[in-house]
């Protein structure tokens, strides 16, 4: 069997994303997630924060940057990867998820909803009709 590395990831930017280049010219687009998630602690609920970096590559990068603002919320898919180094005679790793499709959601950073980026095809062209369906559901909705 195969290994699989996958990860899909609902949550809000931290902070404003930030675009660089590598020498090559390839586009690298880097933001943080924070997710929240809720357990119990003894007879109360408690909120708690998990922070995620990410990274976006290429062309969808380039485009999408300037649409991840601090608390604009996205769906993130995209693969871990782990980054190891030494400093200070330490060893030292990071492990970061490298998107290959980050969505716009609604809510946060006061842009426009909706919209896909995929990191082999751009932009995903989003319709009129599109928008203005995006907030609210059809009557036959099968569940």
């Amino acid at each position: 069997m195969a290994d699989i590395n996958r990860v899909i990831l609902v949550g809000r930017l931290t902070r404003d994303a930030e675009l660089k280049y590598t020498n090559s010219g390839l586009a690298v687009c880097k933001f943080s997630l924070a997710i929240n998630r809720r357990r119990k602690n003894g007879d109360q609920w408690v909120d708690e924060a998990n922070f995620f970096d990410v990274v976006l590559m290429g062309r969808s990068g380039e485009a999408i940057h300037r649409y991840l603002q601090k608390g604009k919320q996205v769906g993130v898919e995209g693969e871990l990867r782990q980054s190891r180094w030494e400093q200070d005679g330490q060893s030292r790793s990071r492990v970061e998820i490298f998107a290959t499709n980050v969505q716009l959601l609604g809510g946060g950073g006061g842009g426009r909803s909706g919209g896909s980026y995929d990191s082999d095809t751009g932009p995903e062209p989003q319709s009129h009709a599109e928008e203005e369906n995006m907030g609210g559901f059809e009557d036959d909705v099968p569940f």
